[in-house]
């Protein structure tokens, strides 16, 4: 009897330890399931605010491009578009350029919009021929243009450098905060030498041409 009551409490035993075990397992594997569940709640989390962080940054950096390119375009540089033909065969009828005036002072050789003449109201783009100080003539005769008692070699001109209509009295020596203008087409131009426009306060260059950016053949800058 107490043989067999000793396997019976071993079997109990048994029974109840293996019962325990499959218990603690079970519990060990929900306990692993939640902890899974959360890391993979977690990660899903941490990935929206990814995102969500990646969008923001993209935004703001957009904004803030978009906002230097304003003014850029406000304060720095503009773009124009040709009307005529005073400056061929450097510019063209609808040449879209873009124009600077950023810390500008005016020189010789520049191209420049202005915004009105002497009793002209309209925006000319012409050449700077002269600057303040400098001694200018023109022989009418010859077509050659004298500063400071040098021929200029004008190798964009078109045309020979003829008198206005209505000319204008050219001062001996351009006056200081003003310059004196030409088209490249000197005779097709309406520029300094007439008394339309005149001598050109520097306070009315709205700014420097630079570069052609279209037509796209011809994309570059204006002084090639």
């Amino acid at each position: 009897m107490d043989t067999v009551n000793k396997e019976w409490n071993i079997k109990v035993d048994f029974i109840t330890f293996y019962k325990f075990s499959v218990t603690v397992f079970m519990l060990s594997e929900n306990i692993e399931e939640k902890e899974n569940q959360s890391e993979s709640i977690k990660s899903d989390e941490e990935d929206e605010f990814g995102l969500t962080r990646f969008l923001f940054d993209w935004a703001n950096a957009l904004i803030v491009a978009l906002v230097a390119v304003v003014l850029l375009l406000t304060f720095v540089f503009r773009q124009v578009t040709v009307s005529g033909s005073s400056m061929t065969d450097t510019l063209q009828s609808e040449d879209r350029l873009i124009i600077t005036n950023f810390m500008y002072k005016p020189k010789y050789g520049d191209i420049v919009v202005i915004s009105h003449g002497n009793n002209y109201d309209s925006r000319i783009i012409k050449r700077v021929i002269a600057t303040e100080g400098q001694a200018l003539s023109i022989n009418y005769d010859t077509g050659d243009v004298i500063v400071d008692g040098v021929i200029l070699n004008e190798p964009y001109i078109k045309g020979k450098t003829i008198s206005a209509k209505h000319p204008t009295d050219i001062p001996e020596r351009i006056p200081t905060g003003y310059v004196f203008v030409m088209g490249d087409n000197r005779e097709g131009s309406l520029d300094s030498r007439s008394v339309e426009i005149g001598i050109i306060p520097v306070e009315n260059i709205i700014g420097k041409a630079e570069w052609r950016i279209f037509p796209l053949e011809s994309f570059g800058s204006v002084y090639q």
